[in-house]
């Protein structure tokens, strides 16, 4: 696995231990199977972002916490430049920039993320986390599966839902990027 993923799985090993709590706690409580959570903390497995999410709220703190080792500092506001979000893949097909990191107590989470196509449009495992979500396609078409529908979205589209109903979003025709703002 990446040294990436491997600090990842450090920084949460860590966090659990210093809260005292059990793996197959923080697994439960993260909505994770139990042995897929136990690879994710060895650093064996890469993360879906709603695990990570998910795993980050279990532990109480922000995901930037997981993903950088640093909590985020600033107030007011965050001015992120072209291409100058933080930068982190989850698993090989989804690219992510998560544009406020750095932004203390933050109520929503903003993302550039693309999907790259492969030339399948289904497959995937859904994944779920709290809160809801608003996707808003800027590049290229998707096909979102939303709790066994099946949604279809072009440049300027958007989709708001539950994010507690398990969704996986596909490319079709060539990657797609959109904008995906999860709301805590």
């Amino acid at each position: 696995m990446s040294d990436q993923i491997k600090a990842v799985a450090f920084r949460i090993r860590d966090l659990r231990e210093i809260m005292g709590m059990e793996q197959a706690e923080v697994a439960e409580k993260s909505g994770v199977p139990y042995a897929e959570y136990v690879a994710y903390e060895e650093g064996e497995k890469d993360f879906s972002f709603s695990h990570l999410f998910n795993i980050a709220s279990t532990l109480g703190v922000d995901i930037s916490d997981l993903l950088t080792g640093e909590s985020p500092k600033l107030m007011g506001y965050i001015l992120t430049r072209n291409g100058k979000g933080l930068a982190f893949d989850r698993r090989k097909a989804y690219h992510y920039q998560h544009l406020a990191y750095n932004f203390k107590d933050k109520k929503a989470e903003p993302f550039i993320v693309t999907v790259e196509y492969d030339g399948k449009l289904e497959g995937k495992t859904a994944h779920s986390h709290e809160g809801q979500e608003f996707d808003y396609v800027l590049e290229g078409h998707m096909k979102v599966v939303l709790g066994g529908n099946e949604v279809y979205l072009g440049p300027g589209d958007s989709l708001y839902y539950d994010s507690s109903i398990a969704h996986a979003m596909y490319a079709v025709d060539a990657d797609a990027r959109f904008i995906a703002v999860v709301i805590k």
